[in-house]
């Protein structure tokens, strides 16, 4: 591990905002919190929104400056990724943004039914030959559904043609209620779509941008308890056909030394 890391979690483990629980840590111990992040953590009672996968914590910072009415919790399962966020939330002594360092699959052990109301997925993995892990898939979907109030809503930006295609058909599948949807959200004016999803762009966002990729945004409601969501057919799903570039990789060098297409 580089020193540069191992920096940046030594800084971190005095950073108030940051929660960091390993497996081992949360069998052992548990959550004692779960149920209760409004009354012991942040002090006051707010709508819990997630940023799930939220890397450097763009969102769950960008959100937390836009909306003091609500409590935003960033999580990643790696230190070093939510680093830049943290830093932020503890330099400028941001009081409704934290977060918490653990893997997905933990949610329902660390929130109780119905302490969150709403979940941002941004620029995730696709994961297109390993559905499991596709964090729009059923699998997670019924996850979040342990943990969302009734109704709760589920946000997704992509970059990635085949997860917003996945994803906008899982919908119609399970006939679950549409609030926006756009396959281009910078190509054209979109009044039901409000200007803050826009505004705030990941690191992974800008980078798509900068080479003429279209940003898909899609946001739905889940249903409360019922039967549980199944994934569609997606054998006929075209699927993408580029990559992103290293974080700290120069475009135009990178773009050089890709195969060239006939």
């Amino acid at each position: 591990m580089g020193k540069n890391k191992l920096r940046k979690f030594a800084e971190m483990e005095h950073f108030p905002c940051v929660l960091q629980y390993t497996y081992a840590r949360l069998r052992d111990e548990g959550f004692p919190m779960r149920g209760r992040w409004n009354e012991d953590f942040f002090h006051a009672s707010r709508p819990i929104v997630l940023e799930l996968g939220c890397g450097k914590g763009e969102y769950t910072v960008g959100l937390a400056g836009r909306f003091p009415d609500k409590n935003f919790i960033g999580i990643d399962i790696k230190g070093a990724r939510i680093y830049t966020g943290a830093r932020q939330v503890h330099t400028h002594g941001i009081p409704n943004a934290a977060f918490l360092r653990s893997g997905i699959e933990n949610l329902a052990s660390f929130f109780a039914p119905g302490e969150v109301s709403e979940i941002w997925i941004t620029f995730p993995d696709p994961q297109m030959q390993h559905a499991r892990r596709r964090l729009t898939a059923a699998r997670f979907l019924n996850m979040y559904r342990q943990v969302l109030a009734p109704g709760g809503v589920v946000h997704l930006k992509t970059d990635s043609p085949f997860l917003y295609t996945f994803t906008s058909r899982l919908a119609a599948h399970n006939a679950l209620e549409v609030l926006a949807d756009t396959a281009d959200l910078y190509g054209a004016e979109h009044p039901g779509i409000p200007e803050y999803v826009g505004n705030i762009q990941t690191f992974y966002e800008q980078q798509w941008l900068s080479r003429g990729k279209q940003i898909k945004y899609l946001s739905f409601r889940l249903p409360d308890g019922g039967t549980p969501l199944a994934d569609p057919e997606e054998d006929d799903i075209q699927r993408d056909d580029y990559h992103s570039y290293a974080r700290g990789m120069n475009p135009d060098w990178a773009a050089a030394r890709a195969p060239q297409k006939d």
